[in-house]
C-alpha cells in the first residue's frame, strides 16, 4: 500500500501527499512503513522564523512568487499556535498565500503546533522528509515564532532566515546569543518605516562578534514584502547559504537534532495529555506532580 503512495507521491501526486500527510499527522497504523521507505533527498529546507507581525506570511508569498517566476516548485509547511483545548489553528495569516494554492507548481499545507511548546508541529520531522520526497525544488517551513521555534527551525532547515521590523530594536537586544548564532539570514522587514536604516545599522554591530562562528558573515537584507522588494537578494542569499552546507559540518548536527527528537518522541509515545488531565483531575488537592511524574 505504502510503496503505491510514495510512488504516486514521487511523480507529483498532490492529492496522494496530502493524504499521507495526514496519516502521518493523526498515526494511522503502518505510517512508519512509509517513512522507512522515504529516498534521501537532497531538497533544500528554508526556515523562515521569527516574531509575530514582522510580516512572515507576506515574505513567504513573495517568495514563492519569485521562486515559481524562475520556474521551480516550492512545498510550503505553515505552522500555526494553536488552541491548548481543541488543538485548532488560531491564525488566518494563509489568506496571504491565497493565489497559489491552484498553481500546479505550488503546494501548501498548513499545520497546528498541536500544543507543541517549541512552535514547530510534532511530526514536522516526518512530514518536511515526506515533502523532500516529492519532486519539489524547495521546501518552506514557517514557523509561529514563538521562542524555542527559531531554535528548532534551525536543526531542520538548509538555511534559516530570521524576519525582523525595524520597531523590534529592543526584541532583537534581549535575543539570546543562540538566536544569533542559527540565523544564516537577517531580513529586516518593513523596511520603508522609519529608523530602519538605523535598525540595520545597529544590527550589523550587534552580529559582527558572531561573525567568527560563522564561514560566512550572516546577511542582513532590508525587504518590503508586500511590494516584493528585496525578495531577489534574499533568494540569491538563500541560495548561496545552501550551497554553502552542502559539505557543511551542521548537515551532520541536523542529522543528530532530527535522530534525538524522533528518539524522544517515541520515548513518549503512549502518554496522552488529555489522559494526563483526567489523572491529575481525579487526583485532586492531594495532587503532588513530582510524585506523578515519577511513576511514568
Amino acid at each position: 500500500m505504502w510503496q503505491h503512495q510514495l510512488k504516486e507521491i514521487k511523480h507529483g501526486n498532490s492529492k496522494t501527499l496530502a493524504r499521507c500527510i495526514s496519516c502521518i499527522e493523526n498515526e494511522v497504523p503502518g505510517y512508519e512503513e512509509l517513512l522507512q521507505d522515504l529516498p534521501t533527498s537532497s531538497t533544500p529546507v528554508i526556515g523562515i522564523t521569527g516574531p509575530p507581525g514582522a510580516g512572515k506570511s507576506t515574505l513567504v508569498d513573495a517568495l514563492i512568487g519569485k521562486l515559481v517566476g524562475e520556474d521551480k516548485s516550492v512545498a510550503v509547511l505553515c505552522v500555526d499556535p494553536s488552541s491548548p483545548f481543541n488543538l485548532g489553528a488560531l491564525l488566518g495569516d494563509r489568506i496571504r498565500m491565497s493565489e497559489w494554492y491552484d498553481n500546479p507548481k505550488v503546494f501548501i499545507r498548513s499545520l497546528a503546533t498541536r500544543g507543541s511548546l517549541g512552535g514547530l508541529h510534532p511530526k514536522i520531522i516526518e512530514i518536511s522528509d515526506l515533502l523532500k520526497a516529492a519532486p519539489f525544488d524547495y521546501v518552506i517551513i514557517e514557523t509561529v515564532g514563538v521562542g524555542q521555534s527559531e531554535v528548532e527551525i534551525a536543526g531542520l532547515a538548509d538555511a534559516t532566515v530570521v524576519v525582523v521590523v525595524p520597531e523590534a530594536g529592543d526584541e532583537v537586544q534581549t535575543m539570546k546569543a543562540g538566536l544569533m548564532e542559527i540565523a544564516d539570514i537577517f531580513v529586516v522587514n518593513k523596511a520603508d518605516r522609519p529608523d530602519a536604516d538605523l535598525f540595520v545599522k545597529n544590527l550589523r554591530l550587534m552580529l559582527a562578534p558572531a561573525f567568527h562562528s560563522h564561514v560566512m558573515p550572516v546577511p542582513v537584507i532590508k525587504t518590503i514584502a508586500v511590494q516584493k522588494k528585496g525578495i531577489d537578494e534574499l533568494v540569491r542569499n538563500i541560495n548561496e547559504i545552501i550551497l554553502h552546507k552542502k559539505d557543511d559540518e551542521k548537515k551532520y548536527w541536523l542529522l543528530a537534532e532530527k535522530a534525538y527528537h524522533l528518539l524522544q518522541q517515541k520515548r513518549m509515545t503512549g502518554i496522552d495529555k488529555a489522559t494526563l488531565k483526567e489523572h491529575i483531575k481525579n487526583a485532586g488537592a492531594g495532587f503532588n506532580l513530582y510524585r506523578f511524574i515519577k511513576k511514568y
